[in-house]
């Protein structure tokens, strides 16, 4: 049976409920103007095009957000998808909503290469982010956009479900959380687990399912004694139970190794109170009742969490020995808990769009630097969304909040930029201690600095933050262009003077500033660095200046004009000709796989896929990166894989059928054992691309006793000659 079509006069309904006084007219004009401009469209789902656009003011409207954003959420596609041009929009609507529709219109590419489309998300999000700074309405209305279009992702091709779902789980989730927008994150998440994972994701609804029939009894019964000691004393209370949305379970499961029968605290209880007062005493009322876990205590009412999150946390032993977590709240933080800053956003009280600036100055810090390379801007901006869970303390008594896993270079970084260039040490709680060390809740740090010290490239893998890390990479560019300027100017030199050209006088009448001009650069010393750096041929830049060409050595037999893996794939690097390549053994990346180039200093051009962890820490010198892509592919690719299982007769032949009834022959293999009857085995498999390997996997993962499988970074071969 299909959902019924949503109909404005339910949304209308639901404002007025909350807003009496809404400006309905516009509303209405919003809803026939939307209606007019998407008329003959359709979705993917085959459902008219204007269902998106009600569902999105629908979401708003659940959020209680005030006219002007439900009427963006109508009209919120006109200018990307319809006829409708900015001048039209705003003629009708006036130029605050054509203001928002604006900042909420993509950039789209019809180019199909990784490093575009990167791109354009980066300028899209960029943009987003810099129009919310100066109203927070365009970021709640492109989340509930987000929020409809993962509800209906299931009509997509799978790339593209995937791309999406990755792009929600890095991105808008984290945003919401950092919004403080409780419900809409985990629904982020729990619909992107669905896409991202989605074996995963059906086992384990049906296993949760099961245990929540089990666990009916269990949490009627908690909630029944919670309400009768509140009662009792006199502390009214609505008591909630619930199971934990399912990509908390999930990465629970992940993080700690271990199956869902292993996790006892997947019940929840929240208790709504009237007053703060009230929630203390609730708290031991609860520890009265069932023995509190040490260390699962934490009060989020005398110090809020950065999103304005209140509320006090603590997990006890229940009846039947199941640990469970209570939370205890106040109406008010239930509210901004759930809603988190759209509980705030009502203009009818009269409040105007920079209110509460405050409460989102945190944008400021997504969007500065990184204004070149696009990759740079959402790698920070990723590091830059995770919740800050760390409370440290300045020897004065500031307060720092960081990431889980940040460390004094963090530190000394949000202390001041010269600060964290020129620190050398610091104290945790007047222990001296490394620039490693994890700091931790109630910390007190002292940094400790010499004008001598200066960033070094192993901080890059010390430092957690955006902030630390922005300005780690800005110091190290200017070292490595000034490296690179002074490579490119003696590679330059000694080629003029192979080709008989004088250097002074090409640097004197304005010929190389020309030069530099006709390959794209500003300046001059911008391409001394390409060419210093292998990422521009001096063979480009200087034959055009002789007469005649200089005689080419022929190329060797069997020599290919295109760079080349050893494997017998074709690479095509963009704008280069004759550079060597070869694909990364960090990540092994397929045919199938959306690639990246970075160019190395004497080995050529390294092929990276484009989420290899590595490419983070490579690729801070923007002028390395170089757009690559998959050519003609011959032959098989070798791929090391690590296959855990439970020990039994038959396995190796299980894992050799397996393989060879994907038609993947079976390179090397070493298996061992140990007296727990579990094992591993270490094969090399040879594959034609990402796809096949993808069949490789489900083949080896359907064997009855196998418990993992996973590319292995590291071969047997070079395991036993590294020993």
């Amino acid at each position: 049976m299909t959902e019924p079509l949503p109909r404005f006069e339910d949304i209308l309904e639901i404002v007025s409920g909350y807003n009496p006084g809404c400006d309905e007219d516009l509303l209405r004009r919003a809803y026939v103007y939307s209606a007019m401009a998407h008329r003959g469209q359709v979705r993917v789902s085959g459902e008219p095009y204007l269902v998106h656009p009600l569902e999105v003011s629908r979401i708003l409207a659940e959020m209680h957000l005030d006219e002007v954003a439900i009427a963006t959420g109508l009209l919120h596609d006109l200018l990307e998808d319809t006829w409708v041009t900015e001048e039209e929009l705003e003629s009708q609507f006036g130029e605050h909503i054509t203001g928002l529709v604006k900042a909420l219109t993509k950039i789209t590419t019809m180019e199909q290469s990784y490093a575009a489309r990167e791109a354009a998300q980066a300028e899209n999000v960029r943009r987003m982010l810099l129009a919310s700074i100066v109203d927070v309405r365009v970021i709640l209305v492109k989340l509930a956009d987000r929020l409809h279009n993962m509800r209906t992702l299931g009509f997509l091709p799978e790339d593209r479900r995937k791309r999406i779902a990755a792009e929600t789980m890095e991105i808008y989730a984290p945003i919401a959380h950092r919004l403080g927008m409780g419900r809409l994150k985990a629904e982020l998440e729990d619909l992107a687990l669905a896409y991202q994972h989605p074996d995963e994701y059906r086992r384990l609804t049906e296993q949760l399912q099961q245990r929540e029939e089990m666990a009916a009894s269990l949490i009627a019964q908690i909630r029944t004694t919670i309400t009768g000691i509140l009662e009792e004393n006199s502390l009214p209370a609505e008591v909630r139970g619930r199971i934990k949305h399912l990509y908390s379970i999930w990465t629970k499961l992940r993080r700690q190794g271990i199956g869902l029968d292993r996790v006892y605290d997947f019940l929840a209880f929240r208790l709504i109170v009237d007053t703060v007062p009230h929630c203390y005493a609730a708290l031991g009322l609860i520890h009265q009742l069932w023995r509190p876990v040490p260390g699962r205590i934490k009060d989020y009412i005398a110090m809020p969490k950065p999103n304005a999150y209140q509320s006090l946390h603590t997990s006890v032993i229940g009846p039947e020995g199941q640990p469970f977590e209570v939370q205890i709240r106040t109406r008010d933080m239930d509210e901004i808990a759930e809603r988190g800053i759209a509980a705030h956003w009502l203009y009818k009280e009269g409040r105007q769009p920079g209110h509460d600036a405050e409460r989102v100055s945190w944008l400021h810090s997504l969007v500065e630097g990184h204004q070149e390379n696009p990759r740079d801007f959402l790698n920070s901006l990723k590091l830059n969304l995770y919740p800050e869970e760390v409370y440290t303390f300045t020897p004065k008594g500031e307060v720092f909040a960081f990431a889980r896993g940040a460390t004094p270079i963090d530190f000394a970084y949000r202390v001041h930029t010269e600060v964290g260039h020129h620190c050398v040490g610091a104290r945790i709680n007047g222990k001296l201690v490394p620039l490693r060390t994890a700091l931790a809740n109630g910390d007190i740090v002292e940094i400790l600095t010499s004008t001598n010290q200066v960033p070094s490239r192993d901080w890059l893998d010390i430092a957690v933050s955006g902030r630390a890390q922005n300005k780690i990479r800005a110091w190290l560019n200017r070292g490595e262009k000034e490296q690179a300027v002074e490579a490119g100017r003696r590679l330059f030199d000694r080629e003029c003077r192979k080709l008989g050209l004088r250097v002074k006088e090409f640097r004197e009448d304005g010929r190389m500033a020309k030069l530099a001009s006709d390959h794209g650069f500003g300046k001059e010393d911008d391409l001394l660095a390409a060419i210093g750096c292998g990422r521009l041929s001096l063979r480009d830049v200087l034959v055009p200046l002789v007469r005649t060409k200089p005689p080419q050595p022929p190329p060797p037999p069997g020599a290919r004009a295109r760079g080349a893996v050893a494997d017998g794939s074709v690479i095509t690097v963009r704008g280069q000709r004759d550079l060597l390549t070869f694909r990364a053994q960090c990540c092994n990346p397929l045919p199938g796989d959306e690639i990246v180039g970075y160019v190395t200093r004497g080995r050529g051009v390294a092929v990276h896929a484009a989420n290899c962890p590595n490419i983070r820490k490579l690729l801070f010198t923007s002028e390395r990166e170089v757009e690559v892509e998959w050519g003609g592919v011959t032959g098989a690719f070798a791929v090391p894989l690590h296959v855990g299982f439970e020990d039994r007769p038959g396995m190796l032949a299980s894992l050799s059928q397996a393989a060879n009834g994907e038609d993947a022959n079976i390179r090397s293999c070493h298996l061992a054992t140990n007296e727990d009857r579990l094992g591993t085995a270490d094969l090399v498999v040879e594959v034609d691309g990402r796809s096949h390997l993808d069949r490789v996997f489900t083949a080896l993962r359907h064997i009855d006793g196998v418990t993992s499988v996973e590319v292995s970074l590291t071969t047997p071969e070079r395991r036993l000659r590294a020993l």
